[in-house]
């Protein structure tokens, strides 16, 4: 588990705002926030450094790129030693379909959240290529209908 880092109210503000929109120039962020560019830029290189930010990234819209499917993927593996798991998570990492992947406590060992264009390309994915990989024993796949909420900010 990682250190919890300790941040005051402006950072919190900071997070906030960054979350909101992480292309915001550190003028604009200094005025919301109600602190100077040089103070904005110090506590966000200082948050970066304490591994609390990471890179900025600009979020897509799935189903405007064709990705009208998501899929909850439950996945039992046929082996717990640690060679099988690290290699059924490195074959996660590489598969760019899989957008998160939890490892999971009782009945199944991970959860994961795949995108597809149609049922027939999941299809074709979980058929040919996760039930093949070789420490998959057996997965459960669930449709999701709609997305009622889907968010990245965090609460701060």
């Amino acid at each position: 588990m990682s250190e919890t880092v300790q941040i005051d109210a402006i950072d919190r503000r900071i997070l906030a705002e960054l979350q909101a929109d992480a292309a915001i120039s550190h003028a604009d962020l200094a005025q919301r926030v109600g602190s100077s560019s040089a103070s904005v830029w110090r506590r966000i290189r200082a948050m970066e450094s304490a591994g609390l930010l990471r890179g900025a990234i600009r979020t897509v819209d799935a189903a405007r790129l064709g990705y009208g499917v998501n899929v909850i993927c439950n996945i039992r593996v046929r082996s717990h030693s640690a060679e099988d798991r690290a290699n059924f998570e490195s074959f996660v990492r590489s598969r760019p379909e899989i957008l998160e992947c939890f490892s999971m406590s009782g009945e199944w060992d991970y959860l994961l959240r795949v995108v597809a264009r149609d049922v027939a390309d999941y299809e074709a994915f979980l058929m040919r290529t996760l039930l093949n990989h070789p420490s998959v024993a057996t997965a459960s796949s669930h449709f999701a209908l709609s997305l009622t909420k889907h968010v990245t900010a965090l609460p701060v």
